[in-house]
């Protein structure tokens, strides 16, 4: 397992009365859950995915199938709350995340994602997004019914079609990828990038070496750009070694960066 070094920020934002999102920042996972159905129990639904990533956590080593393996989890354990409290009906929670997992014998990654919430990937001067939306506008962008630009104010810009929480228990979008020294990866939930433009994150993820510096910079430009929802942030760096070689993620709908 290669060393890392990380940093996580959440915040409550401008308008809520509620922190819905749970953050866990382990040793082998990183995570971000944005939990939903307001006081129907959205923090605890987060809360509860953070609590199966940490028991998974403390494993020896991880396999790929051990992440989608903890999700399913983690949806169980929504639906048995929601069984004995009905008045809880509704929860549920987007998660994103990244894990270090063992393939072949060797250290690999894993970037897994239900729902809004993403990942970015930043490697040579370049953000790339490594997940994509469960959302009802991402399916339009990808239609092309509407445009990047024209989603982030979209009165379906909220609706998510995949959610941990339901039944029967969502899909999780899981990518492998082999490790490059040097890169940096960003996890967050949507009250960053609604209130931050891809181009926006980059100008900061691209540019500040210091993970926690990143991440509070980050935080602050959410807010400062309305903080209307819950805004979390985890920056993960694998620091240079001998081979800075780039491994290229070719899922990203969309690249960002300088030259």
């Amino acid at each position: 397992m290669q060393p890392v070094a990380s940093s996580s920020r959440t915040d409550i934002g401008l308008k809520r009365t509620l922190n819905e999102d749970s953050v866990f920042e382990g040793k082998q996972i990183w995570a971000v859950a944005d939990g939903m159905g307001g006081h129907a129990a959205g923090d605890v639904a987060s809360a509860i995915l953070a609590e199966v990533f940490a028991e998974l956590d403390q494993a020896d080593f991880l396999k790929p199938q051990d992440i989608t393996a903890a999700v399913r989890v983690a949806n169980d354990r929504m639906l048995a709350y929601v069984a004995s409290r009905p008045n809880a009906s509704g929860m549920g929670s987007t998660v994103s995340g990244l894990a270090q997992v063992m393939v072949g014998g060797s250290g690999h990654w894993a970037v897994f994602n239900v729902g809004d919430s993403r990942v970015y990937r930043c490697h040579g001067g370049v953000l790339a997004r490594a997940t994509i939306d469960h959302s009802e506008t991402e399916e339009m962008i990808l239609d092309g019914k509407i445009t990047e630009a024209e989603a982030r104010h979209h009165s379906l810009r909220n609706v998510i079609t995949r959610s941990v929480g339901s039944n029967p228990a969502p899909q999780v979008d899981l990518w492998v990828l082999p490790q490059t020294p040097g890169e940096r990866f960003l996890v967050c939930s949507d009250g960053l990038t609604n209130e931050l433009t891809d181009a926006q994150i980059a100008e900061v993820a691209l540019a500040e070496p210091d993970p926690a510096v990143a991440t509070r910079v980050l935080v602050e430009r959410a807010l400062a750009g309305g903080g209307r929802d819950n805004t979390s942030v985890i920056i993960i760096d694998l620091p240079l070694g001998e081979s800075t070689e780039v491994d290229e993620i070719t899922h990203p709908r969309l690249r960002l960066g300088q030259e």
